[in-house]
């Protein structure tokens, strides 16, 4: 195979799965050093993600309909790509992928190629038996001639930032981290279940930081859980950017998080986390390097679903019980007491 001169990649978002396609991305930078690779992606997940090195980044704004649109095809009108890997399965992203020319046009396999994919890509990388979203766009890169290999990460972090971590979390104790909200409330466990479990980490001499974004949301489950703790909890919620985040998350001994973007940023900086999984399949989209360590009820209550199939039982996190949670959390502390 020629080595490609240029390379674009398509994925907006989420968190979660940018995290995933860093992966790729950085497999594909390793094997074609000489490849010039532009990204377009979302704005929030730029943030995170946007300085890594040798990388050009497009943000498509998501929020301004036709004018996103516009913007980007003015961007790319005069250029022409060898590759295009179209990692993301969406109306928004098949019409941005007919703003980018170029010879190959990647898409995902016809059965996973939805919302008419496979009408603007003229190649698809090969069916997968139950494959993990990463995985998935591992496949992007070895379609292109990438060996198959273990996924890695390297996501810049600044060192004001992990200096900034570092001055909130303890130095006398092993650090352990909640970020209890996903985008989705239905994705959230109870409030008096990470209450209990934040007691429970006080006494095996943690200290309990809560991570989060800005959203009301995020701010009222944070209050509650405090609210019903008897632990001394960091509350950390709203005080961070992505980067910073990421550092205190990679300065932390372990995290607890539902199914949401810190869940997979764990695995991105190899801290160890316990996901809680009740509406999607863990083995598709849970933390990659810990699938082992999740909490889930998902199997039981949908045992004849297709692979990617959700839930809609929006009360199903509410099975998962603090007793699951610490049996998955047991060995993982005593992993970490012992180092």
């Amino acid at each position: 195979m020629t080595p490609p001169q240029s390379i674009c990649i398509l994925r907006f978002s989420a968190i979660g799965d940018v995290c995933h396609a860093v992966a790729a991305v950085q497999a594909i930078q390793r094997h074609y050093p000489l490849a010039k690779i532009t990204w377009i992606i979302g704005k929030v997940e730029a943030m995170l993600v946007g300085d890594i090195p040798n990388v050009e980044f497009i943000i498509l704004d998501k929020k301004a309909g036709f004018n996103g649109y516009l913007s980007l095809y003015k961007q790319l009108n005069h250029r022409k790509f060898d590759v295009l890997l179209n990692m993301q399965v969406s109306l928004r992203a098949n019409i941005s992928s007919l703003c980018i020319r170029a010879k190959q046009r990647w898409g995902f396999d016809k059965y996973r190629a939805r919302e008419g994919q496979w009408l603007v890509s003229n190649r698809q990388i090969p069916a997968q038996d139950k494959p993990h979203v990463l995985d998935g766009f591992m496949a992007f890169a070895e379609a292109i001639g990438v060996p198959k290999q273990e996924p890695t990460w390297n996501i810049p972090i600044s060192r004001e930032d992990s200096l900034w971590a570092l001055s909130q979390i303890s130095h006398t104790q092993k650090n352990f981290i909640i970020c209890p909200a996903a985008s989705k409330a239905s994705k959230n466990w109870t409030a008096i279940g990470y209450a209990e479990v934040a007691d429970y980490m006080e006494k095996q001499n943690f200290q309990v930081s809560i991570c989060g974004g800005h959203s009301d949301i995020e701010k009222e489950l944070t209050a509650e859980i405090i609210k019903l703790s008897n632990a001394n909890i960091n509350n950390l919620v709203a005080k961070t950017t992505l980067k910073q985040l990421l550092a205190i998350i990679k300065n932390a001994d372990l995290v607890l998080a539902p199914d949401t973007g810190p869940t997979h940023m764990s695995t991105t900086v190899g801290t160890p986390v316990v996901g809680l999984y009740a509406l999607h399949n863990p083995g598709r989209t849970g933390p990659y390097n810990n699938l082992d360590d999740v909490v889930e009820v998902y199997t039981k209550h949908m045992p004849n679903a297709n692979w990617g199939t959700k839930s809609k039982d929006k009360e199903l996190m509410l099975k998962i019980t603090v007793e699951q949670v610490k049996n998955k959390l047991n060995p993982l502390i005593d992993r970490i007491t012992k180092c």
